[in-house]
Parts: structure tokens; C-alpha cells; sequence
């Protein structure tokens, strides 16, 4: 059967394609090429996209459109150089163009130039009948230079333009947020819902920053407003669900977290609110089938697998504990928290090989906190390995050196290794410290507490 690719039946995205398999050539008006392409774009798919810009200029040469199209794939290409000589020769053609200035704009945010970015669209400001765009873009270009103040100021003129516009709606509440301003975020919503009583992320987002400043009740009321506006906006079950924990309402709570399991796909965040609800109403049945149900939802949520843990640890079941964090080690083994919480587990258990292990593999995840160079240390010493020892609090005197917990314990592992010189030298540092925690010595090195030399230092 033959089409012909120059009538007027069928849509243009279809006589493109169908052009495409054909190897034949048919017209489109520039109106057309413009359709078709933006399709592709929105699409993603860029290899038909490019097709059509190219067919597109080879039939009409003289369309600014389809060049300015040129010009941004160039740019999605990181060809600023071809991008440029496009932008330039169109710029001679039209200097008025607002699109040849947001595109020339784009070139220098995308090589970290956004003054010259914010200089260039404010031009375009003044020759754009899109504005709202436009200080749409600036806004993103202060935010690239963490100027928030800026960025804030310029998401609150597109909201004015454009009030459907929520992108810029929840970049003005992150501004607010980054800036700390809380009240002036609520004071702004307030002012946003009087024109949009029935605006739902309004609401949504209103009730989150009284959450932030701990107005639980208003931000509850908040989160209903939100509700009544759209009874399928899930986010806000949720945000009302914490509220509830916060006041300690656990049922109500699990029944908006219940809605959302029905509302939508569960999620591993619903799941795990609702094991800590029932927990915290002792339905220890409940509480770790939905802790369990979150890990299976996301194996990768460390705070699904900690609640699990957490759970057997303070009923006392630490081999159960010790199973779900073995298992939450297979998931993700490099994890520190995982870690930690293994060799805190291993040590009640008694296995001090398995405990020192844990909080080694925790270091070198980058946990460095005080308690984790001291539990290893004290492992160490338990297990004879006085040298691995010294190494671990030498390192951790390197975060913490005025911590007399670590001076003592490299004074009492030195000396306890016969060198009797290094040994006095950090009692020294540690006397000068904190004479108080010379009881560390006592309790960790009672023999070498007794030398005679120690003693000396000790009493003076």
C-alpha cells in the first residue's frame, strides 16, 4: 500500500516515522518539524529528535525555531562552540529573540559561569512574554550559587505569574527552609492559600513547617486541610500520620498510614511508621511483621533492618538481633552503622573476635566516633593484640586529642608493652588533662597502675 507522505491524513509524528522506514522524503511545515521534535524531546528519544531537526533546517533554512532546537541539542551535547555559532548567527537575524538569550544563558550555567547566566536572562526578562519561565531560570541560577535570598525572590515573581506553578512553589519553601525561616515560610503560604484555599501542597507544605517548629495541633489541621482539598494525597496521610505519633495518637496515626497502603503502592516508610506505632502500643506481633514487610519493600533502608535489630536487642533476643544484622550486613556491607550495631551485639554475646571485627570494618567505613576507637581498643586489649591496639587509639587521638578516655588508654597500653619512656610520657599528657580519669588506668591496667614510676607521676 502506498501513503502519501505529503497529504494531510494522519497525524505528523506518524508521517515522520512512517517517512523514516520508507527512505522517502516528504515535506512538513516548519509548524510540523517543531511538533514532531518536541515529541522526541519529551520523549527522550534524542537519536529521532536530531532526524528531525536536521530534515527539518534542510527544508526550511530560514526558521529560527528549528535552529534554536539546533542549538539546544548542541548544548544537551555539550557542544557549547556549535551551540554558540548558532545562537550568534540568529542572534544577528533576530537581536530581540528572548529564546536566543535563554539558550546563550544556558551555555554559561552549564560551564558554572551563572553571573553571566543571571546577566542574559534578566535580558530576557524584558523581551519574553513567558516571564514566568524566566525567573523560573533565574531562581535555579542563584541556587546554583547557594544565593537562597536571591533565589527565593525571583520563585516568588514566577508564583505570581504563574500560580499553578508548584516547582517553584516547593523551591520557595526550600529556600525558606535552608534559611531557617519558618515562620516567614508559614507567613508566605498563609498569604499563597487566601488566592488558593483549596491548594493541597500548600496545605502539604504549610503543615510541614509547623511540624519543623514543633506546632504539632496546627500543623494536624494543616495536613486535614490538605486531606479535604485531595482524599488521594497520600503525602499527607503520611505527614499526618507522624503528627499523630508526635501527640502520641498511635491508632489514629495507623489508620492514615493504613489509608496510604490502600491509596497507592506501599512504601517502606508507611511500613516502618506502622511497626513503631505498634510497638510503641506493645502489639509486638504487629510491629515486626511491618518491620519486616519494610525491609522487604527496600532491602537497602538501614532504618527497616536497625528497627528489627533494635527490637530483638531490647527484649534481650540478641542471637535473633544478631541473624537480622548478619543479614542486613549481606544487603549492604558497607554500611557503618550495620557494622557498629553487629559488634555491639557480638560483644553481649561474648564472641570479642567477631565484636573487635565489627568496629574495625566500622573505621574503615569512616566511622569515627569516640566510642567506637575506645570499644576497639578495649577488645584488643582483651585480646592480647597490644600493637593493633596502639595503632587504633593513635589513630583515634588523631580526631579526638585532648580526649582523656584515649590519653590513658595509650599511656596504659604503652606501658603494659614494656616501653616504660612513651608509657609515662602520655600519663603525663593525660595527668594534665584530666587527673579525674586516672581511674581508667586503675580498672584497664592494674598492674602496670602499681609500677612504681606510675605511681610517682600519679601522686605528684
Amino acid at each position: 500500500m502506498h501513503f502519501d507522505l505529503n497529504g494531510d491524513e494522519g497525524l505528523s509524528i506518524k508521517k515522520f516515522e512512517l517517512m523514516l522506514k520508507s527512505n522517502e522524503v516528504g515535506f512538513f511545515d516548519s509548524g510540523e518539524f517543531e511538533e514532531i521534535i518536541e515529541h522526541y524531546l519529551d520523549e527522550g528519544k534524542m537519536v529521532l529528535a536530531r532526524k528531525a531537526i536536521s530534515l527539518g533546517i534542510s527544508q526550511h533554512p530560514s526558521s529560527a525555531n528549528l535552529k534554536l532546537f539546533k542549538a539546544e541539542m548542541y548544548i544537551f551535547d555539550d557542544q557549547f562552540s556549535q551551540a554558540e555559532e548558532v545562537l550568534n548567527e540568529l542572534f544577528e537575524l533576530e537581536p530581540q529573540n528572548a529564546e536566543v538569550y535563554i539558550q546563550k544563558a544556558n551555555i554559561f550555567s552549564k560551564t558554572e559561569r551563572h553571573d553571566k547566566a543571571i546577566h542574559l536572562l534578566k535580558i530576557a526578562l524584558d523581551l519574553t512574554l513567558d516571564q514566568a519561565d524566566v525567573y523560573n531560570l533565574i531562581g535555579m541560577e542563584f541556587l546554583f550559587i547557594e544565593d537562597y535570598s536571591n533565589a527565593k525572590v525571583n520563585f516568588m515573581k514566577c508564583l505570581e505569574l504563574d500560580d499553578t506553578d508548584y516547582s517553584a512553589l516547593y523551591n520557595i519553601i526550600y529556600c525558606f527552609d535552608f534559611l531557617q525561616e519558618h515562620q516567614q515560610a508559614i507567613d508566605f503560604l498563609n498569604l499563597f492559600l487566601n488566592k488558593n484555599p483549596y491548594s493541597e501542597v500548600a496545605w502539604h507544605q504549610v503543615g510541614k513547617q509547623y511540624f519543623d517548629i514543633k506546632m504539632y495541633e496546627k500543623s494536624l489541621a494543616a495536613f486535614e486541610f490538605a486531606i479535604i482539598s485531595d482524599d488521594h494525597f497520600v503525602g499527607a496521610y503520611l505527614e499526618k500520620g507522624k503528627v499523630l505519633e508526635k501527640l502520641g495518637r498511635y491508632n489514629e496515626a495507623i489508620e492514615n498510614y493504613q489509608i496510604t497502603l490502600k491509596l497507592d503502592d506501599p512504601t517502606s516508610f508507611a511500613y516502618l511508621r506502622l511497626g513503631k506505632c505498634f510497638e510503641k502500643l506493645g502489639v509486638d506481633e504487629k510491629a515486626i511483621h511491618y518491620f519486616k514487610e519494610t525491609v522487604k519493600e527496600d532491602p537497602l533502608l538501614d532504618k527497616g533492618w536497625l528497627a528489627i535489630v533494635n527490637f530483638y536487642t531490647q527484649r534481650l533476643d540478641f542471637q535473633k538481633a544478631l541473624t537480622y544484622i548478619e543479614k542486613a550486613t549481606e544487603v549492604d556491607s558497607d554500611n557503618a552503622l550495620y557494622w557498629t550495631k553487629y559488634a555491639s551485639i557480638n560483644r553481649r554475646l561474648n564472641f570479642i573476635e567477631e565484636a573487635e571485627y565489627g568496629f574495625r570494618k566500622a573505621i574503615e567505613l569512616g566511622n569515627y566516633e569516640l566510642s567506637t576507637w575506645i570499644d576497639r581498643c578495649d577488645l584488643l586489649l582483651f585480646l592480647g593484640e597490644l600493637d593493633t591496639a596502639i595503632v587504633n587509639v593513635e589513630n583515634g587521638l588523631e580526631f579526638y586529642p585532648q580526649e582523656a578516655g584515649l590519653l590513658y588508654r595509650i599511656a596504659g597500653l604503652y606501658l603494659k608493652s614494656g616501653d616504660l619512656i612513651k608509657g609515662k610520657f602520655h600519663l603525663q599528657n593525660a595527668l594534665k588533662n584530666n587527673a579525674e580519669y586516672k581511674t581508667i588506668l586503675e580498672e584497664l591496667f592494674p598492674n602496670e597502675y602499681l609500677l612504681l614510676d606510675v605511681q610517682k607521676l600519679l601522686n605528684n
